[in-house]
């Protein structure tokens, strides 16, 4: 996720991320350049026709499509912030479980406080690579290897980790670390984070429908291929460097939220899960430290 500051006008107008989105679009670009240029050719210099030009009916189609893009905009932006929600309660219920274990377990259980103190983190990194489709276990600390090979055999790592922590919780409840009133309110934060992945999975897997994606980006291309017609004969080739502009206006807020419908990712508009899982480790380990 890029951080940047909105007051810095020179700076957003001039920014990276707009040449990469040129560089992005650079083929479609082309193609609408290429062919608004030929049909200037045909129309103005080859065939000579003479017409009166009308911005009407784009006007009321770019109405209709920019309705629609708006839709689009704020259902991408949706699951982004939803997505965003989802993680915020995840730091907050990480920091609420340590300090319960930190205040409910005895301080001579010293190996249980440790357990705890790794293995909490553990649920964020664990959801990280899960939403990304990803095996990488190095930013996991297993503690053990029976814990290890327990975690990597699993075909969903998040719920592996949440059964170690029921597992490791029961165990010091049976031993007397713990009672079972405590033990009923630590299993709110607990339970919470596999509704905290089942919501990102929800958002993941869920994607726009095809129908709708589809019928947007065809209506942009006709949009843009038709877009000439209005201004042909008045702009003559000045229309070429128009309708190029107003194309990559145009599919630039579809680029856009075709990046943030899925906010789990890598993409440079994606949430920042790499920075917030590290906060969470490092709240842990404060929270839990002997």
């Amino acid at each position: 996720m890029i951080q940047y500051n909105p007051k810095s006008w020179f700076s957003l107008i001039f920014d990276v991320y707009s040449r990469y989105v040129i560089k992005l679009l650079f083929p479609l670009l082309l193609f609408v350049g290429l062919f608004t240029t030929l049909l200037c050719f045909l129309v103005i210099d080859v065939f000579d026709f003479h017409y009166e030009g009308t911005i009407a009916f784009h006007s009321i189609l770019g109405v209709i499509l920019g309705l629609f893009l708006v839709l689009r905009t704020n259902t991408a932006y949706d699951r982004w912030w939803e997505g965003r929600k989802l993680w915020g309660r995840l730091v907050n219920d990480t920091r609420q479980l340590a300090i319960k274990f930190s205040v409910f377990l005895p301080e001579d259980a010293k190996e249980d406080r440790e357990f705890f103190r790794r293995m909490v983190p553990n649920v964020a990194f664990a959801m990280k690579e899960h939403l990304r489709d990803s095996i990488l276990v190095g930013e996991m600390d297993p503690i053990t290897e029976e814990n290890k090979q327990r975690i990597i055999a699993s075909k969903h790592r998040p719920n592996m980790i949440n059964k170690l922590l029921y597992e490791r919780v029961m165990k010091c409840r049976n031993e007397g670390k713990l009672t079972a009133e405590q033990l009923f309110i630590l299993d709110k934060e607990i339970k919470g984070f596999t509704d905290i992945i089942g919501a990102c999975e929800r958002i993941k897997s869920t994607p726009i429908p095809y129908s709708y994606s589809m019928f947007i980006k065809k209506f942009l291309f006709i949009y843009a291929i038709t877009l000439p017609i209005s201004f042909m004969w008045q702009l003559h080739y000045w229309t070429v460097p128009l309708v190029m502009l107003a194309f990559y206006f145009l599919v630039s807020i579809e680029l856009i939220s075709e990046e943030i419908e899925d906010p789990f990712g890598t993409d440079i508009n994606d949430l920042p899960l790499n920075d917030l899982a590290l906060k969470i480790k490092k709240n842990i380990r404060e929270i839990l430290q002997d």
